[in-house]
């Protein structure tokens, strides 16, 4: 019987100078959290909040656009991509996933199964609301809105206004 042998990815410390690219103005609050530094590129004047965690993965990248904001407790995993545009707001709590897992057979142990991994993008000056969490293969529009609370399971048109779970259309801008 082989047994599987499991590694801590890190304890999410990191340097300025471990990151793919890093611009000027970035602010790091205390107990943010980065995993994997060099797939991480991010512009100028860029704020994170308190223990947001930049979970990046081996393979793919995290981008962050610069005069972004992102609020404290945000949790993003880049495993198959996100690219947030510039002047984007992003509230507390929010999560970003970009992989799931797929089991092919009913029995398949859903933890031990396949996983598939889809981008995410937020176009430039979309707005998320807090507490928000976002699903693996979403585009948020350009100037798009979300509200609180909302469940994004399919792409955001621009300029409209969604929420709910799972976020339907509620206006536009």
């Amino acid at each position: 019987m082989s047994t599987k042998q499991y590694s801590s990815h890190g304890d999410g410390s990191f340097t300025p100078s471990q990151f793919a690219a890093l611009g000027n103005n970035v602010i790091f609050e205390k107990g943010v959290l980065v995993f994997h530094p060099e797939n991480i590129t991010i512009a100028e004047n860029v704020y994170i909040g308190h223990n947001t965690i930049l979970k990046a993965y081996y393979k793919n990248t995290l981008q962050i656009g610069r005069n972004t904001w992102i609020g404290q407790d945000c949790f993003f995993h880049a495993a198959g991509n996100i690219v947030i545009g510039e002047t984007v707001g992003i509230g507390p709590k929010v999560s970003i996933l970009t992989s799931q897992h797929r089991p092919q057979q009913k029995t398949e142990i859903v933890l031990f199964s396949s996983l598939e991994f889809k981008e995410v993008v937020l176009e430039d000056g979309c707005d998320i609301g807090v507490n928000t969490t976002i699903l693996p293969g979403v585009v948020i529009g350009k100037g798009a809105i979300v509200a609180a609370g909302a469940v994004v399971n399919k792409s955001i048109p621009p300029y409209e206004i969604w929420g709910g779970v799972p976020a339907k259309k509620i206006g536009e801008r």
